[in-house]
């Protein structure tokens, strides 16, 4: 049976299937009108996970389950600040607000616990949950961490947490992304944290300072599901690979091809296959020449394919958000959304691309499941 395809846009959730035709249909519509940020389909079980950011209402949280629909769940939160704590951002000097402005990842413990997600937010901060959603627990340690009131927002004003990668191998080992604080492991789910972006390098800051780890921004991170020691992570200012588990990170520069951009997907049989959809990096944030294009490497980064058929080659806007772009559990269908609210659909591994859509929402995050 094909993966159904989940939309979380500007103006609610989409659920597709592929029609006897081999085309994406809309098979259910949730939230009309509401923003969805994230969306989050649960192999193990069948539930679904929606993150809504009601802006001055505030963010939601509901889960679908097949026997019961869709229901609103409990919403990670912050404890109260203590008294007379000073928690401000070391850039623009205002006081971080102890609230969840935005659920910004989504992910699922490993197969040894069922009931277990975790959660990444703006503020910085991380959650965990072992009953499917129904309570939440901060992380302290990372919240408390003594370096986290030097972390910084990358596009946002805030820092955040969007990436979020659980190991196959050993659910304790959870490597997270956040912009701007780098790349961080913990190997005994959440008690303890290490750094890990060495090699890493931010282009925005000064020459004496590029390669400090706490000041890289990682738009992204994914892991191999079947070689877990290798990530691939699309950087503000290029591309980056890890083979031994994130330990050390090596820079890829394509060529011919922009390195900036959010989006990165990772093959889950081969972690030397890895898709892109590069743009025109910093203030402009837009496809270069207006030409929509996925760049792919099939041999680790050596070489880079210009993947174009199907998509606009002129007078295109679109720009892909980290989380719009997503492949499915056989690694040959590929699909992604833009802020202009166009969805494409690759059956064959990005070769060949076929609009869905061109009149959905801005996209925020595509997912298969």
């Amino acid at each position: 049976m094909d993966s159904l395809l989940y939309l979380g846009t500007k103006k609610g959730l989409f659920v597709l299937r592929r029609g006897e035709n081999g085309r994406y249909i809309i098979q259910e519509r949730a939230f009309l009108g509401d923003k969805v940020v994230y969306v989050h389909p649960d192999s193990r079980n069948g539930f679904v996970y929606a993150a809504l950011d009601h802006g001055h209402f505030g963010v939601k949280l509901h889960r679908f389950q097949p026997d019961s629909g869709w229901k609103e769940i409990t919403t990670p939160a912050f404890p109260p600040k203590p008294d007379g704590f000073v928690d401000k951002n070391p850039h623009t000097g205002q006081e971080v607000s102890w609230t969840v402005q935005l659920i910004w990842s989504l992910a699922r413990g490993g197969a040894d616990q069922p009931g277990v997600l975790w959660a990444g937010t703006i503020p910085g901060g991380l959650f965990r949950t072992a009953d499917y959603g129904d309570s939440w627990q901060l992380v302290d340690s990372l919240w408390h961490h003594p370096t986290r009131q030097s972390w910084f927002g990358g596009g946002m004003d805030l820092p955040g947490i969007h990436s979020i990668c659980v190991d196959p191998r050993d659910s304790r080992r959870v490597v997270i992304g956040i912009s701007c604080a780098g790349v961080w492991l913990t190997e005994d789910s959440g008690q303890t944290w290490v750094t890990r972006a060495k090699g890493m390098r931010a282009a925005y800051m000064p020459p004496e300072q590029a390669d400090q780890e706490l000041v890289q921004d990682p738009h992204c991170i994914v892991q191999c599901p079947s070689a877990p020691t290798t990530y691939w992570c699309q950087h503000h200012n290029g591309i980056f690979k890890s083979t031994d588990g994130a330990e050390n990170w090596v820079e890829i520069t394509p060529a011919g091809v922009s390195a900036f951009g959010f989006a990165v997907a990772v093959h889950p049989q081969d972690p030397n296959v890895a898709w892109f959809v590069p743009a025109i990096k910093d203030e402009k944030r837009y496809p270069e020449g207006g030409r929509v294009i996925v760049s792919r490497t099939r041999d680790g980064g050596e070489h880079f394919d210009v993947l174009h058929r199907g998509l606009p080659q002129s007078d295109a806007y679109d720009l892909v958000y980290r989380h719009a772009l997503a492949v499915d559990d056989d690694g040959q269908v590929l699909a992604f959304g833009s802020t202009t609210g166009s969805l494409w659909v690759s059956a064959n591994q990005g070769d060949d691309w076929e609009l869905v859509n061109a009149h959905f929402p801005p996209i925020f995050a595509v997912q298969f499941g």
